[in-house]
């Protein structure tokens, strides 16, 4: 098992504020609108290097969807900032109507996704914004594992011409990839080369799969990782390329496990090469309050669930 280490935790909503501050340097275009939390989504640095180009909308997320849908047709590139929950399920309409249906350049940007929200609860913890952007034609669905990969997200979504879901959190997770990494959309990560098993995860469960991996590799497993940044397009090359290797697959992610990632790859599999496969992700449940960590092992989005899971699935080959 290759060894991945971390210097520090941080945040992967910072990592989309580095990457939009960077844009505002980098790309004249780039403009940026937020719902009333520009402090949660780190977007303060944008503001106040490029105040002519940041706009407070206020809670009104639906109005910011329209507005950035009417500002790409005079050919810029806006970014929209709010909580996911408020960045999908309250502006659902607007985004079908006015930005997928058309195909418009915006970039929904969604900050503290999943449980790890934590100490707000099941209304503010979505688990269903994955399925609800991934089912709209021409939207892009990126879930990115750390800060280092988010900002890099955040900068090469701005080169992607179309409609695009970033979705990332608020609590801090081990920051392991690499700084200069280059972020391709649709092109996921092999972290490990293995033979036995593959774990497919995304997002905060990246690092969890990590883990996994490594207490495995000491029970004589040999499992291969590949980090699944971008739901959609889902990479299917580097998929069916390991199961056919591995003959079983684990997937781990921190949403419902209906219209997730497991879900997008378990079709992928039973269109090509039916596979054993085994879900780490939320079974039909809303949250509730409480840490994040608390929230993780609740409702079984650790390390232990993802080396059952993994036992699971190796003994249905």
């Amino acid at each position: 098992m290759k060894k991945y280490t971390y210097t520090e935790k941080k945040d992967t909503r910072s990592g989309f504020g580095a990457g939009l501050q960077q844009l505002g340097q980098t790309n004249p275009n780039v403009v940026a609108l937020c719902a009333d939390l520009i402090g949660s989504l780190k977007m303060d640095a944008f503001k106040a290097e490029n105040p002519d180009r940041f706009f407070q909308v206020g809670i009104a997320e639906a109005n910011m969807i329209g507005i950035a849908a009417g500002l790409t047709i005079g050919g810029k590139i806006p970014f929209t900032g709010t909580f996911a929950n408020f960045s999908t399920g309250r502006v659902y309409d607007q985004i079908r109507q006015s930005v997928a249906y058309s195909g418009k350049n915006v970039k929904i940007c969604a900050s503290h996704a999943g449980l790890t929200l934590g100490e707000d609860g099941a209304t503010h913890q979505i688990l269903e914004d994955i399925g609800l952007m991934k089912m709209l034609p021409h939207m892009c669905v990126i879930n990115p594992c750390d800060y280092n990969q988010t900002k890099a997200a955040t900068i090469a979504i701005a080169d992607h011409h179309g409609p695009v879901y970033l979705r990332f959190g608020r609590p801090t997770v081990p920051n392991f990839t690499p700084a200069d990494q280059k972020f391709e959309i649709g092109k996921a990560i092999l972290l490990n080369e293995g033979t036995d098993v593959t774990i497919l995860a995304t997002g905060h469960l990246v690092w969890k799969a990590i883990e996994a991996g490594e207490k495995l590799a000491e029970q004589g497993i040999s499992v291969e990782i590949i980090n699944i940044h971008t739901i959609k397009p889902l990479d299917n090359e580097a998929i069916l390329k390991s199961v056919a290797k591995t003959k079983c697959v684990v997937t781990a992610e921190e949403h419902q496990m209906n219209g997730g990632l497991g879900d997008s790859v378990a079709q992928l599999l039973s269109r090509n090469t039916p596979t054993p496969q085994e879900f780490v992700a939320v079974n039909d449940s809303f949250g509730e309050s409480g840490t994040p960590d608390q929230l993780m092992t609740k409702y079984g989005l650790d390390t232990v669930n993802i080396i059952e899971a993994v036992n699971k699935v190796m003994k249905r080959k």
